[in-house]
């Protein structure tokens, strides 16, 4: 007993999928951590002690909400000695001990997918060097303010700055849609301050297309959000929307056309083409 006293906790990896065990990762509630590694890995409070290491009766005081967990030393610990995956790091707020690559692909894709980020902040000195070059910029968005609608967001400079780009192209979610509804209950916000958000970046971009530094396009769509891409010409940064998750937050992959005639590059391509034929165009 000594010995399995020590080996790692053992929970199940779907566990870490379950919706409640994801909110108390975000909420960093550790004392609803521990009673869901309970739950699912069937620990005993000694257990969880060992593989934390932290004291049988501060693990008690922890599950009992007597006691607050607030340091990053201890989060890493307990992250450690629960063998909590890269993504329930993430959403604890931890760093991936597997940052996400390329070795997985083979030759074919590892052309097709140039690189891949933790999220667009981590993917944007790559993205603002890219613009730079672009001749046409496509963005797919929901309401794309930190892309380009505010004077801060991320393109903005570069298109306000005259030269490349020439043609600047987006697409956004109809404010006035039941799918623009559902998309502010998906991330908690009222579905006036979501529309609200979208026809500012209307409005800002409207007023791009006055200025005339660039030839602006407005599009507006009316189906859910899934893809969230920033095209600038052949070079394709790509996130996803989740059912609580932005894509500027979520995983960011950088998408090239190969000879290989790439499936990734093409399908987005005609994805996009697609959806801007059936969107409604305002600007």
């Amino acid at each position: 007993m000594e010995g399995r006293a020590h080996e790692p906790l053992s929970i199940p990896a779907w566990a870490w999928q379950r919706d409640e065990l994801r909110a108390v990762l975000r909420c960093r509630d550790i004392g609803g951590l521990f009673r869901l590694a309970q739950r699912y890995g069937g620990v005993s409070q000694s257990r969880l002690a060992v593989a934390t290491g932290l004291l049988q009766g501060r693990i008690s005081e922890i599950i009992k909400g007597t006691r607050m967990v607030t340091t990053l030393e201890v989060f890493e610990r307990i992250a450690d000695g629960l063998g909590m995956p890269d993504e329930a790091r993430i959403l604890l707020g931890l760093a991936p001990l597997h940052p996400v690559g390329l070795e997985h692909l083979g030759p074919a894709g590892r052309a097709e997918v140039l690189a891949v980020y933790q999220s667009q902040q981590d993917a944007a000195s790559d993205i603002r060097a890219s613009v730079r070059q672009a001749r046409e910029v496509d963005i797919l968005a929901v309401r794309g303010l930190g892309i380009i609608g505010l004077n801060d967001s991320l393109l903005r400079p570069m298109v306000t700055g005259g030269g490349s780009p020439q043609v600047v192209r987006a697409l956004l979610v109809d404010p006035n849609s039941d799918v623009a509804q559902r998309r502010a209950a998906e991330i908690g916000e009222s579905f006036e301050s979501f529309a609200s958000g979208v026809s500012l970046a209307v409005a800002r971009l409207r007023e791009l297309a006055e200025q005339r530094t660039a030839t602006v396009e407005v599009y507006l769509y009316d189906m859910l959000p899934t893809w969230r891409v920033i095209a600038l010409d052949e070079t394709l940064f790509v996130s996803a929307f989740g059912h609580d998750v932005e894509g500027h937050t979520s995983p960011m992959y950088r998408i090239s056309s190969t000879a290989y005639g790439g499936a990734l590059h093409r399908g987005f391509r005609r994805f996009i083409g697609e959806l801007q034929r059936s969107a409604r165009r305002v600007v």
